[in-house]
C-alpha cells in the first residue's frame, strides 16, 4: 500500500475525452437546416395546429443547436484554439444566441435568422477543420 503512495506519478494528457472524429459541426449545421425548413413551411401554412407542432419542433431543435455548439465549444476547443482563433467566443456565442430565444430562431419563425445562424455554423466549421488540419 505504501508502495503505490510513494509512487511516481505520470502525467498523461490528451486533446480530448474521446477520439476527435466525435465531434463535428455538422450535427449542429442538421439540426439548423430543420430549423430553417420549418421557418419557411410555416409561412405558407396558417392552419394553427400545424404552427403549434412546428413551433414545439423548431423550440426542440434549436436546442439542440445550442447543445451541439456547446459541446464543440466545452469539448473540443481547446486554450490553443481559442489562442488562435480569438474570435472563436464571440462566433459560439453569437450562433447559440441566434439559435435561442429573443429573436433567435427558437422565438421566431424568420428565415432570416435561421440564415444567419447557418452563416455562423458555417464560419464555426471553417475554423473546426483547420484545426483538424493541423
Amino acid at each position: 500500500m505504501f508502495s503505490r503512495l510513494f509512487a511516481p506519478t505520470i502525467e498523461v494528457s490528451a486533446h480530448c475525452d474521446l477520439p476527435c472524429g466525435v465531434y463535428d459541426p455538422a450535427q449542429a449545421r442538421i439540426e439548423a437546416e430543420s430549423v430553417k425548413a420549418i421557418c419557411q413551411k410555416v409561412a405558407d401554412n396558417d392552419d394553427p395546429d400545424f404552427r403549434i407542432r412546428a413551433a414545439i419542433i423548431k423550440e426542440q431543435r434549436s436546442d439542440l443547436v445550442k447543445h451541439h455548439l456547446w459541446v464543440l465549444w466545452t469539448d473540443y476547443f481547446k486554450p490553443p484554439h481559442f489562442e488562435k482563433y480569438p474570435q472563436l467566443h464571440q462566433l459560439v456565442n453569437e450562433a447559440t444566441k441566434l439559435a435561442g430565444g429573443g429573436g433567435g430562431t427558437k422565438a421566431v419563425f424568420d428565415v432570416e435568422v435561421a440564415d444567419q445562424l447557418l452563416a455562423k455554423i458555417d464560419e464555426i466549421a471553417k475554423i473546426f477543420w483547420e484545426t483538424k488540419q493541423g
